[in-house]
């Protein structure tokens, strides 16, 4: 959305995604609250924690009231994945936490609060208002798509997997009917399965727009995606991508380290380490989040 004024009521419109991802002292003038309702799908790069976190920094440098009005996390019913390193912070990766929190954002909201993570020397005033009838084993299955290019529940899943294609020349099916839940390049002609992203609504110029891609289909039952993810991060795509590229020193882009939040994936992918072996390596990081992590649950863990 861009800033400008609302036709229905002439209210105006300052938008977090367009030349400034923090609101400016001007837009919060003559804020009193603030209210923060949007679904989070529960993966680090996702970036409306992030944009929760500038909020939360514009309110208490305002002296604005936030309030969260807190909903369940599609994604919440584990955590996995690299922790992010100080040095590669970005707006897909503001925080050290894993690629999968396993957090609301209420309860992300109080960590940042809680653990003085914001960028202010100002305390932000923070209500969250919690979910009924939710904990972290519920399966929650969102209604309305969060986003254009996660169109539905097996995107949502998949998502905190197959992102990290983002960071690499493999399409994930933007400018497609199902993105996120396709996976190919031009070159990986072996695979029987293709699609040809176009330019749509929601997916400008995609990747090999009007080019015919080869590669995965995940187009499946939800039931069976959910085997597939089986509540971890799946390696198994990218390393199969990365062993069906050829020229393999085009594989990453600049964009892959910020996106995993650590060179190690990439150099342990490059060296042909195996899923389990890269897994264990994020043990002792997971460890000390799930520690943090349990300090701000509102709702009883899976664990």
């Amino acid at each position: 959305m861009k800033s400008g004024l609302d036709t229905r009521t002439g209210l105006p419109i300052a938008s977090m995604y367009g030349a400034s991802k923090k609101p400016s002292k001007e837009s919060m003038a003559g804020i009193d609250v603030v209210i923060f309702d949007i679904q989070d799908v529960g993966a680090r790069f996702y970036t409306y924690i992030s944009s929760l976190q500038y909020m939360m920094e514009a309110c208490a440098a305002s002296g604005a009231f936030m309030i969260v009005l807190d909903r369940p996390n599609p994604n919440g019913h584990y955590v996995d994945g690299p922790v992010l390193e100080k040095k590669h912070r970005s707006f897909v990766g503001m925080q050290m936490i894993p690629i999968v929190h396993g957090m609301t954002v209420g309860e992300y909201a109080n960590m940042l609060k809680g653990e003085k993570w914001l960028n202010t020397t100002q305390s932000c005033s923070l209500k969250v208002i919690t979910c009924l009838n939710y904990d972290h084993r519920t399966l929650y299955q969102v209604t309305i798509p969060p986003s254009p290019n996660l169109k539905s529940m097996s995107a949502i899943w998949l998502y905190p997997s197959l992102c990290l294609f983002e960071g690499t020349i493999v399409s994930v099916g933007r400018g497609t009917p199902r993105p996120f839940e396709v996976w190919g390049h031009p070159s990986f002609k072996n695979n029987g399965f293709s699609f040809t992203p176009k330019s749509v609504e929601g997916a400008k110029n995609p990747l090999y727009e009007n080019q015919t891609c080869f590669g995965a289909n995940l187009q499946l039952p939800p039931s069976d995606i959910l085997k597939i993810v089986d509540g971890k991060l799946n390696l198994s795509f990218i390393l199969n991508a990365y062993s069906l590229c050829k020229n393999k020193s085009t594989f990453f882009n600049d964009f892959f380290i910020k996106l995993s939040g650590t060179e190690k994936l990439k150099k342990q992918i490059i060296q042909g380490m195996k899923e389990q072996e890269i897994r264990k390596s994020w043990l002792p990081g997971l460890k000390q989040f799930k520690k943090i992590r349990k300090k701000y649950l509102l709702y009883p863990d899976f664990e």
